[in-house]
């Protein structure tokens, strides 16, 4: 699926590197969990991955094609994303969830939002799937905002998904419910993961462990537990807390 190489990035000429030569592949139907600190390179990656930039050095590959070869569009028709905030609009619910398929009926909407675990909150707004939403969602929680991005890329339904720490600013009731909507999103997909928790990617079949640009470790939770000092540091860290 990709095949990332020699991969170096920085977003200004003579600046340091964000990204220092990383290389790994993911598998078609992988489940891939990227763990770092702020700042290590993390989200930088998704957007080359998605070609909202281009490597200054190395490539990217996905299915044996370089991203600089792809038409952007067609690339990332096959790329679904939900981000930590993710981008709602004022208009009505049904709006927001279709804005994933514009061609999808009413039906397919409504389908989507029960698989994201939606519809409890949806038919309790006033209007129902025709409630307006305000500003950014601002009428929804958190929870209820990932939801619908979570609904959203039900519909588009691509074989790749990117989850930019989408459950890191929620309570615990709502990471629940959320990771039960993801858990659903993800079946049959190639899944990319961003996190801070590792709780969020423990059962990833590989996880990379990322630190200022530089890709420290690589493996399952179980192979980083024996290998790296720093992965088994996190893990007392934030288990232990």
């Amino acid at each position: 699926m990709f095949k990332v190489e020699d991969l170096k990035f920085t977003y200004a000429k003579d600046a340091e590197d964000v990204v220092k030569g990383i290389n790994f592949e993911i598998k078609e139907g992988e489940i891939f969990g990227f763990l770092g600190p702020s700042g290590a390179g993390k989200s930088t990656i998704f957007e080359l991955l998605q070609r909202f930039y281009d490597p200054n050095k190395g490539s990217i590959e996905v299915d044996d094609i370089n991203l600089v070869d792809l038409d952007p569009k067609d690339l990332r028709s096959s790329i679904g994303h939900v981000p930590q905030q993710p981008t709602l609009f004022s208009a009505d619910v049904t709006h927001n969830i279709g804005y994933g398929d514009p061609m999808a009926n009413e039906n397919e909407i409504k389908q989507a939002a029960n698989k994201a675990y939606a519809l409890e909150f949806i038919d309790g707004l006033p209007d129902g799937f025709e409630s307006y939403l305000g500003e950014q969602g601002v009428r929804l929680s958190g929870g209820q905002r990932q939801r619908i991005a979570i609904a959203r890329a039900m519909l588009k339904d691509p074989s790749i998904l990117l989850l930019d720490e989408a459950t890191s600013a929620l309570d615990a009731s709502s990471e629940q419910k959320v990771q039960a909507a993801l858990k659903e999103l993800m079946q049959g997909r190639t899944t990319l993961i961003i996190a801070h928790r590792l709780a969020t990617i423990m059962h990833a079949d590989r996880i990379l462990l990322i630190d200022q640009g530089h890709l420290i470790a690589e493996g399952s939770h179980q192979d980083l537990l024996a290998s790296s000092e720093l992965y088994k540091k996190l893990c007392e860290l934030q288990f232990n807390h």
